[in-house]
C-alpha cells in the first residue's frame, strides 16, 4: 500500500471543513438540508479547493518545516527494547 502524502493528512481536515461548510451554505440556500454528496456542493467545494490548494499546501508545508525547525537539536527517545530470549 503507497503510503498518503503527509501535507494531504493534514489538509484533510481542512477539506472536511470546507465540505461541511458549504453543505451548510447550499442548504441555506435552498432552505432545506441537502447532503454532502449533492452535485451542487461537490462543485462548489472542487472550486474552493482548486482556489485554495496552492495556498493551503504552502500552508501545511510552512508548518512542517517550522516544526521539523523546533526539533533540530533535541534528541528522540529510542524506540523500547525488546528483550529476545537465546
Amino acid at each position: 500500500m503507497d503510503t498518503p502524502d503527509p501535507v494531504l493528512q493534514r489538509q484533510l481536515p481542512l477539506i472536511a471543513k470546507i465540505i461541511s461548510d458549504e453543505t451548510w451554505l447550499e442548504g441555506e440556500r435552498r432552505g432545506q438540508p441537502v447532503a454532502h454528496k449533492d452535485p451542487v456542493v461537490q462543485d462548489k467545494v472542487c472550486l474552493v479547493v482548486l482556489a485554495m490548494g496552492q495556498e493551503m499546501r504552502q500552508q501545511v508545508m510552512r508548518e512542517m518545516a517550522a516544526e521539523r525547525q523546533s526539533r533540530v537539536g533535541t534528541l528522540e527517545e529510542p524506540p523500547a527494547r525488546r528483550d529476545v530470549a537465546a
